[in-house]
């Protein structure tokens, strides 16, 4: 018999670990509407400051997962995806769910919408004429088995639990508590019926998990609880401190995944990343057997034009153009205006405050600063120097994507130019940036 949930809320303001039951039957009172948001918040706020167990959070997660549907699959192949803390410039969503569709694998990726400087995968994708990003189950269940993968948003019907938790957390300061963040990751995806799942950790300055402890920390709780609930999970720790591409906003960075996938242009450092978590996902999978051979599959489906093949296929299951691939450039929407920052002294490029381009975006219309408000698809940054580059005064350190066509792109285009510039770090000598790839997390 599960107890009241103000005596749950009391042990674990009191340091005391829940029983599986009680939080089956705390989330089961959140989606049936006899707990209120009010026991919701104390409860999250006594996990913020006690933390969870990892049988503990792995009971939240199970039954945050089972609080609706749980999707079933019945595919030739291993049903796999991959998903990120979050960064900016982090389109790797795009580029890897159509590589490892092309190696064998489904990939139903359930993705969200921008938080704070960092962008959202569904944002991205419906600057796409007709894209549905929330499609019912049964167009996302044939777009996964047509196409191979299929990146929608949360449905009402997967981990409802997970939904309203958020909601709630969001406006009480109780988002960044690593057994909460796990509990929602991990909650969808096993809502999801997947068979491996990659994370990307980032860290650095543009990432919600700056020091590499806090990374790691979240890594091994993904990971730990993952294993328990039955789902084989490995997590990298990846560079945040600078964009991963040079570019950054919903249309720029759709254009720049077309670019990837068809080769016309493909970013070192996205390429790096883009690899790295696909042959661990390959190999979760049981698709290779080391990373070579991955590494090598995943390659292959970029040179035959099989990955690109496979996220046309995708857009147009989805809803949208037939041709888009071939021509994007005439579909995806585009700025008014486009101007140049320039830099007012010299020296090496050190750092970017990464996060402070991200917001720099946010300003230009291309995130939100309140719930439920519209993004500005065209907007954004290009051509994003890298950190090592040799800067003399007048060189672009980027380039602004504005929604007015004033002088300098109006009055966010001038916020977003001095943003660029306050985010610059030169020095003296140059400096090679630290390692991309940090470290990799595996069940003990």
């Amino acid at each position: 018999m599960t107890v009241l949930p103000q005596e749950m809320i009391r042990a674990k303001r009191d340091g005391m670990a829940l029983r599986e039951e009680d939080l089956r039957g705390f989330v089961a009172g959140m989606v049936d509407g006899s707990i209120g948001e009010a026991q919701v918040a104390a409860l999250g706020m006594a996990i913020y400051f006690q933390g969870m167990g990892s049988k503990e959070c792995a009971a939240l997660t199970s039954a945050m997962a089972h609080s609706g549907a749980v999707l079933e699959w019945d595919l030739d192949g291993p049903v796999l995806d991959k998903h990120s803390s979050g960064g900016v410039g982090d389109l790797v969503s795009l580029a890897l769910g159509p590589m490892v569709a092309a190696c064998g694998a489904y990939v139903p990726m359930i993705s969200g919408r921008g938080l704070g400087h960092t962008g959202g995968t569904l944002d991205k994708l419906e600057s796409i004429p007709g894209y549905r990003t929330m499609p019912g189950r049964d167009e996302f269940r044939r777009a996964v088995r047509r196409a191979g993968v299929a990146i929608i948003g949360q449905t009402d019907d997967l981990a409802p639990a997970d939904r309203m938790f958020y909601a709630v957390r969001d406006v009480t300061a109780t988002v960044e508590s690593i057994p909460l963040i796990t509990a929602s990751i991990l909650s969808k995806k096993l809502a999801a019926g997947l068979d491996g799942l990659v994370m990307d950790i980032k860290t650095g300055s543009g990432a919600f998990m700056v020091t590499s402890d806090q990374a790691r920390q979240l890594a091994e709780s993904i990971v730990s609880v993952a294993a328990g609930a039955g789902l084989p999970t490995a997590a990298l720790i990846t560079c945040m401190d600078e964009p991963l591409a040079p570019c950054a906003g919903n249309a720029l960075e759709v254009r720049e995944a077309v670019r990837y996938l068809t080769g016309t242009k493909r970013d070192p450092r996205l390429h790096q990343v883009v690899l790295a978590l696909g042959m661990r996902l390959l190999i979760l999978g049981g698709l290779a057997a080391d990373e070579d051979g991955a590494r090598a599959m995943l390659e292959q489906t970029l040179d035959s034009g099989a990955a690109a093949e496979r996220f046309l296929r995708m857009v147009t299951e989805l809803g949208g153009p037939p041709d888009f691939v071939e021509h994007f450039d005439a579909y995806l929407p585009a700025a008014r205006s486009t101007w140049p920052v320039r830099a007012q002294t010299e020296g090496f490029l050190a750092a970017w405050d990464t996060r402070a381009l991200g917001m720099a975006v946010v300003a230009l219309g291309g995130g939100r600063t309140r719930v439920g408000q519209g993004v500005d698809h065209t907007v954004g940054l290009t051509s994003i120097a890298r950190v090592g580059t040799e800067v003399r005064v007048g060189d672009v350190l980027a380039v602004l994507h504005c929604a007015s066509d004033e002088e300098g792109g109006g009055a966010s285009g001038r916020a977003a130019r001095a943003a660029v510039l306050d985010a610059v770090r030169l020095g003296l000598e140059p400096s090679a940036p630290g390692p991309l790839i940090r470290e990799l997390i595996t069940p003990v």
